[in-house]
């Protein structure tokens, strides 16, 4: 859907003649005759990722302006919640951890969560990075205590989140309860206003099997909407859920707008009871401001880049939310930094010593992340994935015998400025730690494996010693056999420039995340013959001191039927 010219999208629930589970809604004539509605503030983010340095190259950048960093985040908090005094609540959709910068993830995202508490951050959601390292390190990050391997690495004790994560949807398998608590109740001048965390179903799915083993994930919509009817049965009217899903919209649309506005979290909010008010949204890493089922649907893009500043106006005798609307702020860089966040980025800035500003390598050009388009809305190689498939095959080839590499879009980060290459910079770019799996794949598996991108709809990176053609026209596989699909045209994968037998063996190399088949690619978990090497990181981090000056790899080695003349 489009709204065009609207700087805030306005929901007048009011205009409801019936809310859920047949309760009557206050009409704009009653409310005008009762007492002043309770004016809330909701402060929102979502997928921060333990940026607390404001963010490099392109994801340093929003809405045309500078953004980010935790510091400059902290003064907007504050100042939005100036206006609004103690009627202001925030939250965030997940993502908070996970995927994070060295000087976050060097402390297993510590500091993420001190900084993010001290910024006044009151609930939150569990996104699936959460679940990074597993369940117990979660319930650690929550109520604090030492990492049980590392211990207190800055020399303090860790005292927990400050804030509290919420998850209705993922549930110990044991036992069939959440594993942290599924909402919470919050009062503002008498008022209840409930807020509901919900995990992405499909964590397991891109998370690696040990980070989300024991747990069961269940239907967000679903699982919403047995909650909101729990926190009615306890009074409460007004309803957000906190959801790490999300949407896009088309690409001429703003921070603040909403066109052509598609995905998962449409489904999800249609499927949702009239009794959810607001859905704060993330995952997708995108800006939008929308309405979907007479519900307010936002998201604050991703890095700490923006804030979502939604008012809430809440029938004081009902309790029912008379109208929501919300904002995309940019969090700009041209306010005070706040003293405690520098304190903060000071203190594990110096633990961390000289190790971050190690140069390992330099390129001649900016090494984007950025994929292009290989046909319709199917995305493809780009140069920084490409760079980090060749460097794990050049890891690999020898003592492995590796013919080629592949790499998940997920895993690229942040891109290369041009220039020197800190130790920083690259682990940045790939923050995972997974280790190089090499293991043996016949050239039918491998076809299988290239038919599976178009049915996860994420397209590997490959090294340059791979190339193959794709067919626009060809069909997907169905999800019932993603390897019947005849997008790869037969006959047209090589490696080194030598067709592949669908009979022969091969052996290429995967991180571990892709190799236990997340991102949907099933067919990588049969691969024989399976031998664990270093961290990926490492890989990269030695191509670059290897090979430099780098420049970027040219985007070649996956062609359409067009361009290949067939």
């Amino acid at each position: 859907m489009a709204i065009p010219g609207m700087r805030r999208a306005v929901i007048g629930l009011t205009a409801l003649a019936v809310t859920a589970f047949g309760a009557v809604a206050t009409t704009p004539e009653q409310a005008d005759a009762g007492p002043k509605p309770v004016d809330v503030t909701l402060l929102a983010l979502n997928d921060f990722h333990g940026h607390l340095e404001p963010p490099g190259g392109s994801s340093g950048t929003i809405d045309g302006q500078p953004a980010g960093g935790v510091e400059y985040l902290a003064t907007h908090l504050a100042e939005l919640r100036e206006a609004n005094k103690k009627n202001t609540i925030t939250v965030a959709a997940g993502d908070l951890i996970g995927a994070s910068p060295l000087l976050s993830a060097a402390f297993h995202d510590e500091p993420t969560i001190e900084a993010l508490s001290k910024a006044g951050l009151d609930y939150a959601s569990v996104g699936n990075h959460e679940f990074d390292e597993g369940s117990d390190e979660l319930l650690r990050i929550q109520h604090g205590g030492c990492h049980p391997v590392d211990g207190c690495a800055d020399g303090t004790p860790y005292r927990g989140a400050g804030f509290q994560y919420l998850s209705a949807n993922a549930f110990v398998t044991e036992t069939g309860r959440p594993l942290l608590p599924p909402y919470a109740i919050h009062k503002v001048r008498g008022v209840k206003i409930g807020f509901i965390g919900m995990t992405l179903e499909g964590t397991p799915e891109i998370v690696s099997p040990d980070g989300v083993a024991g747990l069961t994930f269940t239907d967000e919509a679903r699982t919403a909407n047995r909650y909101a009817r729990e926190l009615r049965r306890k009074g409460v009217e007004a309803i957000v859920v906190l959801l790490h899903e999300g949407g896009t919209q088309a690409g001429a649309g703003g921070i603040n707008d909403c066109v052509d506005f598609t995905g998962p979290v449409v489904d999800i909010t249609n499927r949702m009871d009239p009794s959810i008010d607001v859905v704060v949204s993330g995952h997708t890493h995108q800006a939008y401001n929308c309405e979907v089922n007479n519900k307010l649907v936002t998201s604050a893009s991703s890095y700490g880049r923006l804030i979502t500043d939604i008012d809430l106006k809440i029938d004081r005798r009902t309790g029912d939310v008379l109208s929501a609307t919300a904002e995309n702020l940019v969090v700009t860089r041209d306010v005070a930094e706040d003293p405690a966040q520098t304190a903060l980025i000071d203190r594990y800035q110096a633990v961390l010593g000289p190790v971050a500003g190690r140069e390992v390598g330099e390129t001649t050009e900016a090494i984007t992340r950025t994929q292009e388009t290989l046909f319709d809305s199917v995305r493809g190689e780009s140069p920084l994935g490409n760079l980090i498939a060749d460097a794990q095959h050049w890891a690999t080839d020898g003592d492995q015998d590796a013919v080629a590499a592949f790499m998940n879009p997920g895993g690229v980060r942040a891109d290369l400025d041009a220039g020197p290459v800190t130790y920083e910079e690259a682990f940045t770019a790939q923050p995972f730690s997974n280790n190089l799996v090499t293991l043996d794949l016949t050239g039918e598996q491998l076809y299988c494996l290239l038919e599976q991108q178009f049915v996860t709809g994420r397209v590997l990176y490959p090294s340059d010693t791979v190339r193959y053609v794709v067919d626009p026209a060809g069909s997907t596989a169905p999800a019932d056999d993603p390897c019947a699909g005849t997008r790869v045209v037969r006959g047209s994968l090589t490696f080194a420039d030598v067709p592949v037998d669908t009979g022969s063996t091969y052996r290429i190399t995967v991180n571990n995340f892709l190799a236990g088949g997340g991102d949907g690619f099933s067919v990588l978990t049969d691969g024989t013959n399976r031998a664990t090497g270093q961290i990926d990181l490492d890989a990269l981090v030695a191509y670059l001191t290897a090979t430099s000056p780098v420049s970027a790899p040219t985007l070649d080695r996956i062609r359409t039927t067009v361009e290949a003349g067939r």
